[in-house]
């Protein structure tokens, strides 16, 4: 969903280094996948279509935070 983020922090030799990818528009999303000691995270379209990709080395994340959208409705969701 337009508004979703994910800020991945990285170890660069000493000063850490920050990423962020988000979905740009309506109808995408931002998926995180692990495979094999790297860490892919993707902005892709309703389809499932990969319109941008970065890939870590999952020995350098420091962290990895994820930020859903801001709720449209309205509605808490602590009722």
């Amino acid at each position: 969903m337009k508004g979703d983020r994910v800020e991945i922090v990285i170890d660069a030799g000493g000063t850490p280094r920050t990423y962020e990818v988000s979905a740009t528009k309506a109808g995408r999303r931002v998926d995180v996948a692990t495979r094999r000691g790297l860490v892919e995270v993707s902005e892709v379209t309703r389809t499932g279509t990969p319109v941008r990709t970065a890939r870590f080395m999952a020995s350098r994340i420091l962290a990895l935070v994820e930020f859903p959208a801001a709720d449209t409705n309205g509605s808490d969701p602590d009722e």
